[in-house]
């Protein structure tokens, strides 16, 4: 398990508390699952969460399931008619997630589906309030530019992970995972057709909203 810092600590305290059944979730991701260092985390859950709340988002996109940590808290945020469309390719954390939905209560509200993203978002019918990028930084670009008539004027997409602990300033680092992270944040930059926000919150979320003109 990561040690906290002081001022990380100090954040918690004065923060929404992690719900106990996720805090059983990310145990359990660092007992069973390979770089539990995947998972968002409290502080990125109620953010998003919060973000929900504050839209009124009804339909909900997330690509990059992994054991379902942040799919829950955005589905516990959502009406009961709400639904969360989560997209992952790793059918190995299939079952820890599928079980935690299930004990979670928010079942109905989760739509999970194994595959790769870049095929099954093309296939998704009606609208999204919010999209949550947090899958193959390599495919970054792809998914935004595929989801982006999917989601409706006014609303947002979320991307984590675009200052990639540090590596999208130095040019040292020109692996395709990195390479994928800035060809995105560049590609977002220049796009009118949004608004952006990068914010230095975990590994880097920025928030894009779709203008509705």
């Amino acid at each position: 398990m990561e040690e906290r810092t002081e001022l990380e600590q100090y954040i918690a305290k004065h923060s929404e508390a992690e719900p106990p059944l996720l805090a059983e979730l990310r145990r359990a991701t660092h007992l069973r699952v390979m770089r539990p260092r995947m998972l968002s985390g409290n502080l990125q859950a109620q953010f998003l969460k919060m973000l929900c709340r504050l839209m009124g988002a009804g339909r909900v996109l997330e690509i990059g399931t992994y054991t379902g940590y942040t799919a829950i808290s955005l589905a516990s945020a959502l009406p009961e008619d709400g639904k969360v469309v989560t997209i992952d390719c790793n059918d190995e954390i299939e079952e820890i997630a599928r079980s935690f939905f299930v004990k979670s209560g928010l079942g109905s509200k989760i739509d999970f589906r194994i595959g790769k993203a870049c095929r099954i978002i093309p296939e998704l019918e009606g609208m999204f309030d919010l999209v949550f990028l947090d899958a193959d930084k390599r495919e970054y670009a792809d998914y935004y530019e595929q989801v982006f008539d999917k989601v409706r004027p006014g609303g947002v997409i979320v991307a984590d992970d675009v200052l990639w602990d540090g590596k999208v300033t130095d040019e040292r680092h020109t692996d395709p995972q990195t390479e994928g992270i800035l060809r995105f944040n560049e590609r977002v930059a220049a796009d009118g057709r949004v608004e952006k926000l990068m914010l230095p919150i975990r590994h880097g979320l920025t928030l894009i909203r779709k203008k509705d003109f």
